[in-house]
């Protein structure tokens, strides 16, 4: 690793103390197919649209093969509009790349989601023997 080329990754969950490791993030959909379903973000990337390679496939005319990248930051995750052909909104205002907020509504094509953050159960388990 101190070749300069090679740089360390953040895990998930890992010690480092970062978002993943003291928050679990999700997405809910609200409109557009499946409503009320839940979808949680892992990784440091996770690709939304209507390809055969994303990670949330969104069946949807109006969404692009690859559409939309969530990005994980140290403060959470950042969405990222990857060029697609109709855009993407949250909370309404087209966005090219947004830092996303607990509540924010993400919408592509007729599909919308509501991002959602809550915190980790950090405490030891406990287990009762009887």
């Amino acid at each position: 690793m101190r070749d300069g080329a090679t740089r360390k990754l953040m895990r998930q969950g890992g010690a480092d103390g970062g978002f993943a490791a003291r928050y679990r993030a999700t997405l809910v959909i609200v409109a557009g197919g499946a409503e009320g379903s839940e979808v949680e973000l892992e990784g440091e990337r996770v690709v939304l649209g209507r390809g055969p390679s994303v990670d949330v496939p969104v069946d949807d005319a109006g969404v692009s093969q690859q559409h939309l990248a969530l990005e994980l930051t140290s403060e959470g995750y950042r969405a990222r509009d990857l060029k697609s052909t109709n855009g993407t909104r949250i909370n309404g205002a087209t966005i090219t790349c947004a830092d996303l907020k607990h509540g924010d509504r993400i919408e592509l094509g007729d599909h919308a989601f509501q991002y959602v953050v809550e915190p980790r159960d950090s405490g030891p388990r406990a287990y009762e023997v009887s």
